[in-house]
């Protein structure tokens, strides 16, 4: 890891209950604190169940969204790793992510037969509660509202995008500048798979 504010956010977005089913990928690359690029994909799920309430409520991706689009292992080796190794030693940060994105990650390569990936990572959640803790609610929904961030919610690209604008403003509150003295000042660390 870097001794900068560097970090790529990660989402997704899944189409049952199943941690190999991801339906959509987004992630955006943070310099500085300050977004540079990103990319965003549907995904083939492993299996083309999605849960009817999700696809009308939540993310609004449905079977015929993704029928046509590559399988995981297609869009993880194309697309995701080269982004990520665009910029090397630089974390992900996903929302919730111990406790989803990245079981999403150890899912889909455990189903598909690939070898883990040698990443590390760490949750903004909680980022979140240990640097707003009088926030009623920690959710990157109402992390957006409370913050004033318009955002599609559960749009996989967006919420990574949200989820890197709450890593920048934690750093802001703490008066940090990398993301090894967030980490620090957050009594929380790394984890890598």
């Amino acid at each position: 890891m870097n001794n900068k504010l560097d970090y790529i956010a990660i989402d997704f977005e899944t189409a049952n209950y199943y941690k190999n089913s991801a339906c959509s990928v987004g992630l955006v690359r943070f310099i500085d604190g300050k977004e540079t690029d990103s990319c965003y994909s549907l995904i083939h799920p492993a299996k083309m169940y999605f849960v009817p309430e999700w696809t009308r409520d939540i993310h609004h991706i449905s079977y015929n969204d993704v029928r046509d689009k590559p399988y995981f292992p297609e869009i993880w080796n194309s697309m995701v790793m080269p982004f990520i190794n665009k910029t090397p030693g630089v974390p992900l940060v996903a929302h919730n992510g111990n406790m989803f994105d990245m079981p999403v990650i150890k899912g889909c390569c455990e189903y598909f037969e690939m070898e883990l990936p040698s990443i590390e990572y760490f949750d903004s959640l909680i980022i979140a509660r240990k640097t707003w803790p009088n926030i009623g609610s920690h959710k990157l929904t109402d992390l957006g509202q409370h913050f004033g961030i318009n955002y599609l919610a559960h749009d996989a690209l967006e919420d990574s995008r949200v989820c890197g604008q709450i890593i920048k403003l934690a750093a802001d509150k703490w008066g940090v500048n990398s993301v090894e003295e967030l980490l620090t000042v957050c009594k929380t660390g790394i984890h890598s798979f």
